[in-house]
């Protein structure tokens, strides 16, 4: 719901005001603030062998999503309007701080006000009593992202519980070029007309919308997780047909299972999906700089991230199945193992997924078919990732491996259903998630 622009005086007059107490934003996207324990060090680093608990704590993603795109009839942004993200922490903290991201803006983003509260029931825009906190950026409670650009904030002394709903809270007073966004997030999120950050009634939040928009990252600090486990994948990462507000994608059913199990290492759960993603080429529908390949955006959503300690690629589908289409499977691994390769320069270890199952989703014939099974070959035989997580055998159909087991589809025979979610997270072995060093293939 966008309102009509300010009058270009008034507008200029607040940006003026806006930029004399914001700092200088760096031009590397999510470089933190530095700060006691700030693990913004981006540099090499050498294979970890184990994966022990920190001694004096540190920055890790608890929660994420991967920007994709400029949220279509945004042109003026969100002028005068504040957005409270609704997000799902993966991992408990003392501490937290937010990314947000200009991304795809043409114009410079204002945040003149921003906070970050519990959600006083699930999936709520209502706030937990006592629990709303100023957010700030080098010391001021305003910002200017300039376009193509992203800001951390301060660190907001706040305690962050597991598996909470957070209420990320952003106003700004002036137009903006297109909002960034990520359109499938299967969470009810909230809009509100006028400043409204600090209301914690949850009665202004009137509009709901199924975006999460500006916010990219929330990073907790915690002294005894063991790190986070980067998740890069399509669709099915993305979660697009899990219930909404159920929190069940499959990468909600892994972090429950590492809080939980014993000897699980204890990892926040960074979800890098997008829907229609591909190892090789980027763009979606008119803009070729919407949905960035995987090859892309590698540094910008898993290399950069808080607390990474290992990565699963679970890419190649839309490879297959996307104009124009990857006939050759080789294109596909080899592009896979570019990600490796750029992984093991940081010491990460990757595990990679098989192909599921897309019999009979419509545009899919045998020679797709014969395509993904060709991956799948290089991928079992062990010549692409450091490991392997099964994701076709645990989705398909005995009787007709081509396809999703019934159980498991949601109905489109490409998605899998929500308890399709839950094997999925089952079949993954945790231990293989432990740090180790890379592998040489």
């Amino acid at each position: 719901m966008n309102r009509p622009p300010l009058p270009r005086g008034a507008a200029y007059a607040v940006l003026a005001a806006l930029a004399a107490v914001v700092i200088v934003v760096s031009t590397a996207i999510f470089l933190g603030v530095g700060g006691p324990g700030d693990d913004s060090d981006r540099g090499p680093r050498a294979p970890r062998r184990s994966a022990a608990p920190a001694v004096t704590g540190g920055w890790t993603g608890s929660w994420s999503t991967s920007p994709a795109a400029a949220e279509p009839n945004t042109a003026h942004g969100f002028a005068d309007q504040t957005i409270r993200n609704v997000v799902h922490t993966t991992l408990a903290g003392s501490s937290a701080r937010i990314q947000l991201s200009n991304l795809y803006g043409t114009q410079p983003l204002a945040i003149s006000h921003a906070t970050l509260a519990l959600a006083a029931a699930p999936h709520s825009p209502a706030a937990e009593p006592g629990s709303m906190r100023p957010i700030t950026f080098g010391g001021q409670p305003t910002a200017i992202i300039p376009a193509g650009q992203a800001l951390v904030s301060d660190p907001v002394r706040f305690t962050v519980p597991y598996a909470a709903d957070l209420l990320v809270t952003t106003y700004s007073p002036t137009p903006s070029g297109p909002a960034t966004f990520h359109p499938h997030a299967r969470q009810t999120s909230y809009l509100a007309d006028g400043d409204q950050a600090d209301a914690t009634d949850g009665a202004p939040f009137v509009t709901r919308t199924t975006y999460w928009r500006y916010l990219t990252g929330v990073d907790v600090w915690n002294s005894e997780a063991h790190g986070s486990v980067a998740v890069l994948g399509d669709s099915i990462t993305d979660g697009v047909s899990a219930t909404v507000d159920a929190d069940h994608r499959w990468t909600d059913y892994l972090a429950a299972r590492l809080n939980s199990e014993p000897g699980a290492p204890r990892y926040g759960v960074l979800n890098e999906g997008i829907s229609g993603n591909r190892v090789l080429l980027s763009g979606q529908g008119t803009s070729p700089t919407a949905n960035p390949s995987a090859l892309e955006r590698f540094d910008r959503d898993v290399l950069s991230r808080a607390g990474v300690r290992v990565v699963v690629v679970e890419l190649g589908i839309n490879d297959i199945l996307r104009q124009p289409q990857q006939a050759d499977p080789g294109r596909i691994t080899a592009g896979l193992r570019q990600l490796v390769d750029r992984a093991h320069l940081r010491g990460l270890r990757v595990i990679g997924s098989t192909l599921t199952p897309f019999g009979g989703r419509t545009g899919a014939g045998p020679q797709h078919e014969a395509v993904r099974q060709g991956v799948n070959e290089e991928i079992r035989a062990g010549r692409v990732f450091d490991d392997v997580v099964d994701f076709d055998q645990a989705l398909r159909d005995p009787e007709q491996p081509q396809r999703l087991l019934p159980a498991y589809d949601c109905g489109d025979h490409l998605h899998p259903s929500d308890a399709g979610y839950r094997a999925m997270a089952d079949t993954l072995d945790v231990e293989k998630l432990k740090a180790q060093p890379a592998a040489a293939l």
